[in-house]
């Protein structure tokens, strides 16, 4: 990866404000240049196991870095990081797909749904109490695990559901109201020309996953 990237998140953390940014336009534009770049040479590389993304481009996946402040405490107007989430339609679409995230000491790759509507959450709760098997299978293929511990813990609720039987062997998974899963990336591997590589191989250990997520939301 381009450590230009890096280094202008660090010094844009630094100096989060508008006088800033304008006057560093152009190592924005650069440093947005070098993540389209890359996000380019990804996008072909997953549609050889996952066609949904074919016909995107970087532009379609990567998150504008200005914020929307009107309901937030924090009035700084800039991210410190930039992402790109991978799905058919791009970063509009709220099912599954492939996200890639760059933050100054915390570099990762993810995938599945982000935050759903509860309606969605509650069609992904059913799927995996109808077919907990064919979910629990997927979530210990050799494959996976070797990228991915399980669905992220940072979205979860703390009673069980309602509508499933309290004593369901998949509870633990039910609990989730988002269900994604990551992989950090070290710095060793961040900075490498292996990086590509690394990140589609965790993407296509992904991709049973959110195959099974999709079929629940459709």
């Amino acid at each position: 990866m381009n450590p230009i990237i890096v280094k202008f998140l660090e010094d844009l953390a630094k100096n989060n404000n508008r006088e800033w940014f304008q006057a560093n336009k152009p190592r924005y534009e650069e440093a947005k240049t070098a993540f389209e770049l890359f996000v380019n040479s990804l996008l072909p590389a997953i549609a050889k196991f996952d066609d949904s993304v074919k016909f995107l481009t970087a532009k379609d996946c990567i998150w504008r870095i200005y914020k929307d402040i009107r309901f937030s405490k924090d009035k700084t107007p800039y991210k410190t990081n930039m992402g790109a989430f991978m799905a058919k339609g791009g970063k509009k679409n709220h099912g599954p797909g492939y996200y890639f995230h760059i933050e100054p000491g915390n570099f990762f790759v993810s995938g599945g749904v982000w935050m759903p509507e509860s309606d969605i959450t509650k069609k992904i709760r059913q799927e995996i109490y109808y077919n907990y098997d064919e979910f629990k299978g997927i979530l210990n293929k050799k494959e996976f695990k070797k990228y991915f511990s399980g669905i992220d813990d940072w979205d979860r609720q703390k009673l069980p559901p309602r509508d499933f039987p309290k004593d369901f062997p998949g509870m633990d998974l039910l609990l989730n109201r988002s269900f994604t899963v990551s992989h950090e990336l070290d710095k060793k591997i961040f900075y490498s020309e292996g990086l590509l590589d690394h990140a589609v191989k965790a993407y296509k250990a992904m991709l049973p996953y959110n195959r099974f997520l999709a079929r629940a939301i459709e």
